[in-house]
């Protein structure tokens, strides 16, 4: 049976091995999960799925595999009643909960359903008392009940299930699907150079150990200083106008970021790059940064980011004079290229969808300028930056 749930699993792209599918089948011999659909779930989940982007594929698999199943090997499945009465309270309207408590309430449902699933023994369609397909009962799927549980079925009809089986609960987790802060910390992981810099205030224990026995038994405690992410990153924000669309995401960005990197510096722009920047924008009128400091103030080895949807006139990046804002002595294409001239590890993110991309012409335009290194603010995109900044 788990043979089959395994090339589903690969069906749906989730790198699962051998090995790790050995090591479920031992949990099972175990009893790890037992007498439950919903504690097999997570185990299996547990051995089969190293990265967290796939748990969306996961769920799509086992949602297929599984479909409908009440019980594996024989075992009954267990409906958690708590659960289900705070789902009750979340989506039923006061009339539809004034309706279940006329035919009897939650005590009579939940007990009728455990009847339902000792006494029945196979599958059934129709009719309006055993669990299955199609009938008024209120268990099982494409039917109609006022006070139905929903099993097994693609999608609501009636909507008046209190429990959807086969819901998906990571659905952000998939490499297309904007993002989350969590998620985003895990995709700015890739772009780490570990060191150890400043007072030793952590136990060495392998140096600790080797001293001491050099030491004819004699305690020789060692200590280094921590290990942290060394990597530097110099961060351009985009800010105002069509990049008000994003700023929900941007702030998850720029959040993640300050939390990963220890060296990170960062600074705002409008639409492109040009002589000046800012820290503040509150302040962008009064205190502008010259970009020839900042490029003069940083050095080769930190890595550049710029974050924007690049979405604007051609000639404001290819003619002086072409800022919205100013009149910008020189395009804001030599500013660009002198920062790339500088810094050899260069990505620009776009939260435009990339799908998006070939209908506007500046987005083509800077990803010329940036030798191809553009990538969408998705899990997928903000991993290939990273890799391509690591490198």
């Amino acid at each position: 049976m788990l043979i089959d749930f395994f090339f589903t699993l690969k069906e749906f792209g989730v790198p699962v091995s051998i090995k790790e599918f050995l090591v479920l089948i031992e949990a099972l011999k175990k009893h790890v999960a037992y007498c439950s659909i919903d504690d097999f779930y997570f185990l299996a989940r547990t051995c089969l799925v190293k990265d967290e982007k796939h748990f969306d594929k996961y769920d799509r698999a086992f949602g297929k595999y599984f479909k409908g199943v009440l019980a594996i090997d024989g075992v009954v499945a267990q409906i958690p009643e708590e659960w289900l009465r705070r789902m009750a309270e979340k989506y039923l309207t006061d009339e539809e909960k004034a309706l279940i408590e006329s035919l009897g309430g939650w005590e009579k449902l939940m007990e009728t359903l455990r009847k339902r699933l000792e006494e029945q023994k196979g599958r059934h369609q129709g009719g309006s008392k055993w669990i299955g397909t199609a009938g008024t009962s209120p268990f099982g799927a494409y039917g109609y009940n006022p006070e139905g549980i929903r099993i097994g079925q693609q999608e609501s009809r009636n909507r008046r299930a209190v429990k959807v089986w086969d819901a998906r609960e990571y659905k952000n987790y998939d490499d297309s699907i904007e993002i989350g802060i969590r998620n985003i910390k895990v995709a700015l992981r890739r772009l780490r150079k570990f060191a150890r810099e400043g007072a030793p205030d952590e136990l060495d224990l392998d140096d600790t150990i080797r001293s001491t026995a050099r030491n004819a038994g004699w305690l020789d405690i060692k200590m280094v200083p921590e290990r942290h992410n060394a990597a530097k990153v110099l961060l351009f924000l985009d800010v105002g106008g069509s990049m008000d669309d994003h700023i929900k995401l941007c702030e998850e960005l720029f959040s993640a970021a300050r939390t990963e990197f220890k060296h990170l510096e960062y600074y705002y722009f409008h639409n492109f790059l040009y002589e000046r920047v800012w820290k503040d924008n509150r302040r962008r009128s009064t205190e502008k940064i010259a970009t020839w400091d900042v490029m003069h103030k940083y050095g080769q080895d930190y890595k550049l980011v710029f974050v924007g949807d690049a979405t604007m006139s051609p000639y404001e990046i290819t003619y002086p004079g072409g800022s919205v804002e100013h009149t910008n002595p020189e395009a804001g294409s030599v500013w660009l290229q002198r920062m790339l001239d500088i810094y050899e590890h260069a990505v620009w993110i776009n939260p435009q969808p990339e799908a998006h991309w070939e209908y506007h012409e500046s987005i083509e335009i800077t990803k010329q300028l940036m030798g191809g290194r553009m990538y969408a603010l998705t899990l997928d995109g903000l991993d290939r930056a990273m890799r391509k900044l690591s490198k």
